[in-house]
Formats: structure tokens, sequence, C-alpha cells
């Protein structure tokens, strides 16, 4: 019975198996690996295909790594490239059989064509396995002198790889030397491959290239004939040299005024970095405002290209303008936002106007904002009201005539225009103390429309503020006291509360009434605190001395300036630094989301067990507060110290 019933269970196993190898056999690696090993080369081909699209989508082929190995003897060069991409993404998982494919690599460096020969050792770098790097040092060395430019150019490239795996190796090799010798390549790909790879290998902590005047002079001759990417790279490098004197910077500055044209937007303002910086160390005024003007046309034509680049170009443009604020005060017509542009666009542009906005050309530009207020997206038209205030904050001649639009915007009595359009007008009442009283007028025309927090709370500060001008001040402010616990909002209720006060001590005959309901009512009834406790301070210092309350409240206070939306000193001259990056397009320094070789963010340079550790202490130590409550045993804290 026994043996019976284990042949039973033998015989299902072997079901089991059966069906788990069909299972297998359907399953698409299966598949994939029959294919891979077809005598047919077009099936190879596809298959070859299949498993990278696979791979690009994040399924793993891994276990394909040998199948696909053997099909590396091949002198179709697309299936060459696919293979090395293949074994790029899975070398690091299998190192050991990476060392299968070296043979290969070594002699596809030494093959006819130098397309082979650049794929096999840029491959070879790529793999970044050590186990590679004792089979590198020949090939890369005959790469780094091969007769076609096109491998040098690459060889370059593969040194930096080389020189963050191991550096030794990189420099016994002599593969440094040969990328410094690299620069004075007769071909201007070597040449900036070179920059590239010598700049990379600085960035890991290696000091292996100084800038010298000979070696200025060869990358400023270079940069003429590179492709785009070859002048931004050694554009880049220019930007940590020093020129010896006023007329070496003269003449870096005249022969890089030709790469102002370049279509590149980046090589562009790569190029306006690099004036700005040199500019510093022109003594003569004429050729400061000739590279300046020099500056100007190719940051306009930038305008032209696609809404993406533009914002970039728009970011740039007022980091530009917090150094040199004049540079585009003539063009501010060329900052007019279209119909057809993105939003995004729309802010930057409004943005730049008001920062090259002047005096003379202040009355087009509050038309055209005004324009914008009427627009029916609503952060368009904050933005654009928001701008209308800044211009009558920072220009006196132009406040009358935003207050003028302002209260146009308000009797059109479109409801989020019309909020907005309240906040600023009062700021800009806040700026000219005693002046343009007439507009609370038609703010008290409107009240009825005026609901938004914000809104209602410039409001009633304007009625308690301009009182003595307002008709039916008592009115007005009653109906908010007799709604005072429906407003929701805190900062409303203190506004009101604020407005009653002024009102009594400058009509205190006439608000007596008012004043005392507002207080009890606010002081009795309302939820917030804030607001109790205010209504309390106001009714002891009422009680108390009314003169000395009449002090503090209608104190004389300064006038309000517009907000500045300009950069810290120290952070501007970081991003005039690094124009053209994504540091200028965030306007942060890119060290705080760029880390240096070998940190990691949120690890300090002392590694993960640093972090652990010095944790562990913080968590050990005792803090000060703890002292200090441990002294006084027994004894109640106290919150306000009397």
């Amino acid at each position: 019975m026994m043996n019976a019933a284990i042949q039973s269970h033998l015989a299902q196993l072997q079901i089991v198996k059966a069906k788990v190898l069909a299972a297998l056999r359907k399953g698409e690696n299966y598949e994939l690996k029959t294919e891979l090993n077809s005598e047919y080369k077009e099936r190879r081909k596809e298959a070859v295909r299949r498993v990278i699209a696979n791979m690009t989508v994040g399924k793993d082929v891994s276990g394909l790594f040998t199948d696909v190995l053997k099909n590396m003897h091949t002198d179709d060069l697309e299936i060459k490239k696919l293979i090395y991409l293949y074994l790029i993404n899975y070398a690091k998982t299998q190192p050991d059989l990476v060392i299968l494919a070296i043979n290969t690599f070594v002699k596809d460096t030494e093959d006819s064509n130098p397309l082979i020969r650049a794929l096999a050792i840029r491959t070879m770098g790529c793999l970044h396995v050590q186990e590679v790097l004792d089979y590198l040092s020949d090939p890369l060395r005959k790469c780094l002198r091969d007769s076609s430019p096109y491998v040098r150019k690459t060889a370059m490239m593969c040194v930096a790889k080389v020189y963050d795996l191991n550096r030794e190796v990189a420099e016994e090799n002599g593969f440094v030397e040969a990328v410094r010798d690299g620069l004075g390549d007769a071909n201007t790909m070597v040449v900036s491959n070179a920059v590239s790879a010598l700049a990379e290998m600085n960035s890991m902590g290696g000091n292996v290239w100084q800038l010298e005047p000979q070696t200025v002079g060869r990358l400023l001759t270079a940069v003429n004939e590179c492709v785009e990417w070859g002048q931004i790279a050694i554009l880049e490098a220019l930007i940590e040299y020093e020129p010896r004197d006023e007329k070496e910077a003269e003449n870096i500055c005249e022969r890089l005024l030709p790469r102002l044209q370049h279509a590149n937007g980046s090589v562009v303002l790569c190029t306006v970095r690099l004036l700005l910086r040199y500019g510093r160390y022109v003594k003569r005024a004429d050729l400061q405002a000739q590279f300046s003007k020099k500056m100007v046309p190719p940051l306009i034509t930038l305008l032209s290209s696609e809404p993406e680049i533009q914002f970039v170009a728009l970011r740039n443009i007022n980091i530009i303008l917090q150094q040199r604020p004049r540079l585009l005060s003539k063009e501010i017509r060329v900052f007019f936002c279209k119909y057809n542009d993105p939003i995004y666009v729309k802010f930057e542009k409004v943005d730049v106007l008001v920062r090259i906005c002047s005096e003379r050309n202040a009355d087009p530009l509050l038309a055209e904002l005004k324009e914008y207020a009427k627009e029916v997206d609503v952060d368009f038209v904050e933005c654009a009201v928001r701008a209308i205030g800044h211009l009558a904050m920072r220009f006196e001649a132009a406040a009358e005539r935003a207050i003028a639009v302002l209260e146009e915007l308000i009797q059109m009595k479109v409801d989020y225009s019309l909020q907005i359009s309240v906040v600023v007008l009062c700021d800009i009442l806040r700026r000219y103390p005693g002046k343009y009283e007439s507009a609370v007028s038609t703010l008290c025309e409107h009240a009825d429309h005026i609901n938004a927090p914000s809104a209602r709370a410039a409001y009633l500060w304007a009625l308690g503020e301009y009182s003595e001008h307002v008709r039916n001040v008592a009115g007005l402010l009653g109906a908010g006291v007799d709604s005072l616990l429906e407003e929701e909002d805190a900062v409303v209720q203190l506004a009101l509360v604020n407005a009653c006060v002024k009102y009594f001590l400058k009509q205190p005959q006439a608000a007596q009434a008012l004043v005392l309901r507002a207080l009890q009512t606010a002081s009795e009834k309302c939820a917030d605190p804030d607001v109790r406790d205010r209504a309390y301070v106001y009714w002891r210092l009422l009680s108390a001395d009314p003169n000395a309350a009449r002090t503090v409240v209608l104190t004389e206070k300064p006038p309000v300036r517009p907000e500045s939306n300009s950069l810290p000193e120290g952070l501007l001259e970081e991003l005039v630094g690094e124009l053209g990056c994504v540091s200028s397009v965030i306007q942060q320094p890119a060290k705080q989301f760029v880390y240096a070789y070998g940190e990691h963010a949120g690890v300090p340079r002392g590694g993960a067990d640093m972090a652990i550790s010095a944790a562990d202490s913080e968590a050990q130590a005792p803090s000060s507060s703890n002292i200090e409550t441990a002294a006084i045993e027994g004894e109640p804290e106290l919150l306000i110290s009397f």
C-alpha cells in the first residue's frame, strides 16, 4: 500500500513538472531564447530587437545574457549596437559573464571600420566594472592615438570613465596626459571632448587641468569650428579662467561676440554669461556699451522660439536685468504677451515688463496691463493687477493713472478682478498716505460686491483710515458689526474692530455706540482668540487713556514699499555665473540640488555610518532644555514672564 502511494505521488509530481516546463516553453523569455539561437540571421536580429524592447520597458531579460552574448560575433552594426546596449545595462549584475565578451571588444577595437572601433571603446568604458579595467588599458591607449578623429574623441570620454573607476590606472597609464595633449589636436571634435573629459575629471575632485593663456587662445580658435555641444563644453570651461589683465579680457570678449549669433539658445546664454563675467575687467565705457548692445538682439531672438525655450530665456533675462537694469529698457514692446502664449510664459513676461519699466514708458505698459486684467484666466488677471500696483508704488507719476485703471476694473464688477483690484488699490493708498482719498468712495459704492477675505479686510482698513472722508461710514461699519459673527475669516474681523476704533478716535460723539457694540461683540461672542484679545486690548486702552489710544492707533505710519522680487546680492552673483543652467531657471544655486562627487542626498561626506552615529549621539545627548527642566524640579513652567 505504501509503495503504491509513493508511486502515485511521484506520478503527480511528474505531471506538475511537465506542466511547469510546458508553461516555461510558452513564456516569452523561452521563446526569445529559442530565437536567439536560431540558425537564421533575420530571426536572431528580430529577437535581439525584442530583447532590447523588453529591457527598455523594465522587463527582466537578464536570464538571456549568455544567449545574447553569442550573437556578438556579427558584422551587422545594428545588432552590435543593440547587444552593446544590453551589456551596458546588465554589466553590474553579471560582472563575471561580461568577461566573456572582452575578446570581442578587443577585436572590435582593431576593426577597419572606425564606427565599430569607437563603439567598442565607448561600450567598454560604459560597462563601469572593475573586472573590465585590466583588459581596457591597451585598446584605450591605441584608440587615443587612432588615425580617425571620431575614435579619438570617443576615447577622450572613455578616459574620464576610467578615471572615475580607478584614478591610479588612469594616471599611471598616461591616459590623463593623453587627454591634455588632445587639447592641441587638429580636429575640433577631439578638442571639445578633451575639454569635457578634463572638466569632468576636475569635478570628481581631481586637479588634472588648469587653464593657461595659450590654452585659452587655442580653445577660442577651436570654438568657431565645433558643433554646438562642443562649443557649449568649451564655453563652460572658459568660465573658470581668470584673465591676466584688462587687455586680455577685452580680447576674449571680442572673440566671443560671434557666438551670440548662434542658432542654439544654450550657446547664446553661455556666451552672454562669459561676456558678463569678463566685462567686469573691462574699464572702457565705450567697450562696455558695445558689448551690452551686442547682447540685446540675441536675447530678444530667443523669444521667437518654442514656449519652453522662451521660458528658459525669460528666467535668464530676469537674472540679467537684476544686474543690468537698463539693458533692455528700450525693448519693452517685445515682451508684451501674445494671445497664444502659455500661462507660464505670460507670467515671466509680465515680471520682466515690470522690471524694465521706467517713468517714461509707464503709461503704455499700464494700458497693456489693463487689457491683461480683462482676460478670463484668473491667475493671469491677478498677476496683471498686481503688476499695475507695483508700477504705481514704484513711480509716483504713474500712481494716478494706475488708480484710474483699478477703479475702472472695480466698476466692471467682474468678481475675480474686482477682489484683487480692491487689495492693490488699498496698497497704493498705503504707499501714498493722505493722497487719492477720492478712490475710497469707489470702494464704498461697490461694497456689496467685495466678498473675498483679503479684499474685505483691505476695504475695512480704507474705511477706518479715511472715515472722515466717507459719508455714511457709520452705516457701512454698523452693517459690518451686525454680520461680525458671520465672518469666517479672522482677518476680516480684526480689520473691522480696527476700523471701528479708528472711527471712534476721529469722531468720538458719532461713533461711541458703534465702537461699544463692536468691542462687546468681538470680546464676548467671537470664537477666534486673536479677535477677542484685540478687543480686550482696545477696550482697556480706551478706558484708561483715550489720548494714549489716539497716539497708538492713529500714529503716523511709514509708507509701504513695493514688494521686491529681486534676488539677494550673493545669490544673484552666483546665478549670473550659472546662466543657461538649471539653477538659473529654478533660481537656486546648483549646490543646493546637485551633490558633489561622492556625496548623496541626505548623507554627509563621512557616509551613512557617520550619519547614523551622529543621529545616535544627538539622541543620547541631553538637551539644554531637559537640563534646565531637571534643575527646577517641581516648579511649574511659566509660558509668559511677568
